[in-house]
């Protein structure tokens, strides 16, 4: 199987799909650290380092007249607060980048495309109250498409991490469209799902500013999970503490877990920024939670860096730590700075992690797709995927 990335980021979705046997013959992003990370770890792909809007000719990239043939497009554009011009509604997906993953969807005409997104989207209406999530299965369909869509959970595919994305797969007309067949089962019942301590328990133990960017294992693997994410791994990669403040690491002492700094008491609150002398009155609960260390994750976002604490060390993740959560392997290298401050609008490593789509959820993905595009003959088309889209199977299980 042969597929494109767009906005692929630091590569989950890419890794996932090359994890389940298929090629990534071209991808695309358009930041400097998420493209260095990506071509580091995908050195066989062509990486198109621009923005996708000033891509004029695709098959310059991918030549069609040379037999090569497309059988995916895969990506997760941005559908909110990306207006291209003038001011026309800006949650109106026609006036944002979406219409580049669909222009490169129209070139190509693959067999499939599979679209990442956020839950939000299925509730997203443009100034007409016109749905979102209505108008891009549309625009597929005028474009060749049968389209379904579903609302997956990272854990019940081996992600140690409660993650719910919502996911647009299309197929081409002139194939057969049977909805329940083209998103996969879960593969993991909510008593197996994989828990924090049990992605991470084998890393070295740091304290706040320890790590070095190359490390030895200190421990040997538990459990599959770790025997999986090290099995070509000689060294821990990306595994450095944030340095904090020893008022911060008191204020960690005494959260416990599945708590965050709106349970401290007064003493460990927030200061006023500029001013050390006054209290900031500003809380805001999903910082500085102590997650549960015998549960899954929860979602593992681009802010996680402040987010949350270790079960049981007064620090926050490493981008390592963070990476495991996300089911990155531990060979995965990221690179660019760990953090940035708010003016740098270059990916971090731990924004990267965070922004990226668990590479076992999208191998899922992958790994289905290929048998069903392999059992076409045998596939009875169930109608649907027009205009009137129903919602599947795991929507109405969330």
């Amino acid at each position: 199987m042969r597929v494109i990335d767009l906005f692929s980021g630091c590569g989950g979705m890419s890794l996932g799909f090359e994890l389940s046997g298929a090629k990534i013959v071209l991808a695309n992003e358009i930041d400097e650290w998420a493209a260095d990370t990506y071509e580091h770890n995908h050195p066989g792909t062509l990486l198109l380092r621009r923005d996708i809007r000033t891509i004029e000719r695709w098959d310059k990239f991918v030549p069609s007249n040379k037999g090569v043939i497309v059988d995916g497009v895969v990506g997760g554009p941005p559908c909110q607060g990306f207006s291209l011009s003038g001011n026309r509604d800006r949650n109106d997906p026609r006036n944002s980048l979406f219409m580049e993953f669909l222009r490169c969807v129209k070139h190509f005409k693959p067999s499939f495309f599979l679209m990442e997104n956020v839950k939000g989207i299925l509730s997203m209406k443009t100034e007409k109250r016109d749905k979102v999530i209505d108008i891009i299965l549309d625009e597929f369909y005028q474009a060749g498409y049968r389209t379904t869509y579903s609302i997956l959970n990272s854990a019940w595919f081996g992600v140690p991490q409660l993650r719910e994305r919502v996911f647009v797969i299309g197929v081409r007309k002139d194939h057969p469209f049977n909805e329940p067949l083209l998103f996969p089962q879960p593969d993991l019942k909510p008593e197996a799902f994989i828990s924090v301590d049990m992605a991470t328990s084998d890393l070295p133990l740091l304290q706040a500013g320890e790590g070095n960017e190359f490390q030895d294992y200190q421990k040997d693997p538990i459990n599959n999970y770790q025997k999986w994410a090290r099995r070509i791994s000689k060294n821990v990669l990306n595994h450095i503490s944030m340095r904090h403040t020893e008022r911060l690491i008191e204020r960690f002492k005494v959260i416990k877990a599945g708590q965050s700094v709106a349970d401290v008491p007064q003493e460990h609150s927030a200061l006023k920024r500029g001013n050390p002398e006054i209290k900031s009155g500003k809380v805001f609960g999903q910082n500085n939670m102590r997650v549960f260390g015998n549960l899954p994750a929860p979602t593992v976002a681009a802010s996680f860096q402040s987010n949350f604490i270790h079960p049981h060390l007064n620090r926050n993740f490493t981008a390592r730590e963070g990476a495991r959560l996300q089911s990155f392997p531990d060979h995965y290298l990221f690179k660019g700075k760990r953090t940035t401050m708010s003016w740098e609008k270059t990916l971090s490593q731990y924004q990267q992690i965070g922004n990226a789509v668990p590479p076992l959820l999208a191998q899922a993905l992958a790994k289905n797709l290929i048998k069903y595009f392999s059992n076409l003959s045998r596939t009875k088309d169930s109608g649907g995927g027009g205009l009137s889209i129903q919602l599947s199977l795991f929507d109405k299980q969330s």
